[in-house]
C-alpha cells in the first residue's frame, strides 16, 4: 500500500513538532500523502503545504473537530477542507474557546488530588494557549514524575471518567459535519475504538453520521489494536463507509505509532483516497 497517513498533529495544537518538522519526519519515514489534522485548528496547514512541496509529499489540509454526542466526546476528522475558509476558521475558534476555562478547572481538580501547579505546568508545553488539552497536562504529569507515561496519566487522572476529567460541551455532530462539508471536505470518524460506546450506541452514531453526509471511518490508527483494525474495517463495509488510516502522531517516543509507520489494511477495503487524483 502507498504510504499514506491521514491523521497527524503539530504543535499548532497538541503535537510537539512544528508543521515543517512534522513533514520532514514524515518524508524520512517514506510518507507520500500526509494529512495535518490539528485539533479544532487549521493554522498550521499553509506552513505544512510549503514544506511538503519541498519534500515531494502531497499535503492534505485537515482538521480534527471535537464534538459531543449523547454526552460522549468524539472526534471527527475533516480531510481536504479549505483552510482559508473564513466560516470554518471562525467556527473552529468558537469550538476551542472553552478550552482555557476547562484547563483551569482541571488544574484545580488536580490540586485537590495532591498535584499542585498542574495548569501552569501544562502551559509550558503549549504553543497556542487556546488549544491547551489533556495531552499537555499528561506531559506535565510525566515530566514531573507523577505518572510513568502518557497512557498512565490518562488512566489515573485525565481519561473520560477519571478523577481530573472535566466534561465539556463541544460542537454537535451536525455542526461539525456542516463545517467540514461546507468547506469542501470529507468527514471521517477518528479512532472509533477509543470511545466508550456500546454496540447499539455506536451503530446509532454511525447511522446518524452517514445520514449527515459522513464518508469514512478510521480502521488502522495508532490507538487501535490489530483486532480493532479488522473490526472497524468490517464495520465500514457494513455501513457503506470508506476506510481511512492515520497514525494520530503527536510526538516522537510518545505516540504508539510513528508518523507514516502504519501497517496495511487487514482485509480488502475501499480506501477514502480511492478517487483522489
Amino acid at each position: 500500500m502507498l504510504n499514506i497517513d491521514l491523521h497527524s498533529h503539530s504543535r499548532v495544537s497538541d503535537g510537539v513538532l512544528s508543521p515543517t518538522e512534522l513533514v520532514g519526519r514524515a518524508q524520512a519515514n517514506g510518507v507520500k500523502v500526509l494529512a495535518l489534522t490539528d485539533h479544532d485548528e487549521v493554522g498550521g496547514v499553509t506552513e505544512a503545504k510549503k514544506a511538503a512541496a519541498k519534500h515531494g509529499i502531497r499535503l492534505v489540509s485537515g482538521v480534527e473537530i471535537s464534538i459531543t454526542w449523547a454526552g460522549t466526546s468524539i472526534h471527527i476528522v475533516g480531510l481536504n477542507v479549505d483552510e482559508n475558509d473564513p466560516v470554518l476558521i471562525e467556527n473552529l475558534r468558537r469550538n476551542r474557546s472553552g478550552r482555557i476555562e476547562r484547563a483551569q478547572r482541571m488544574g484545580e481538580r488536580l490540586a485537590e488530588l495532591g498535584v499542585a501547579g498542574a495548569y501552569e505546568g501544562a502551559l509550558k508545553y503549549v504553543t497556542n494557549p487556546s488549544l491547551i488539552s489533556r495531552k499537555h497536562f499528561a506531559r506535565f504529569l510525566v515530566e514531573s514524575g507523577v505518572c510513568s507515561n502518557i497512557p498512565n496519566a490518562f488512566d489515573r487522572f485525565l481519561g473520560d471518567g477519571a478523577p481530573a476529567y472535566i466534561r465539556h460541551q463541544w460542537a454537535t455532530l451536525t455542526e461539525s459535519m456542516e463545517w467540514i462539508l461546507n468547506s469542501g471536505g470529507t468527514a471521517i470518524v477518528a479512532h472509533p475504538g477509543r470511545y466508550p460506546l456500546k454496540d447499539v450506541a455506536l451503530y446509532a452514531f454511525l447511522d446518524e453520521f452517514k445520514q449527515l453526509g459522513g464518508t469514512g471511518i478510521e480502521a488502522v490508527t495508532g490507538s487501535h489494536s490489530p483486532d480493532q483494525y479488522l473490526e472497524f474495517a468490517r464495520l465500514a463495509k457494513r455501513y457503506g463507509l470508506l476506510v481511512s488510516a492515520g497514525s494520530d502522531f503527536h510526538a516522537p517516543g510518545e505516540s504508539p505509532v510513528d508518523v507514516g509507520c502504519l501497517p496495511d489494511f487487514p482485509c480488502p477495503v475501499e480506501p477514502v483516497w480511492k478517487d483522489w487524483k
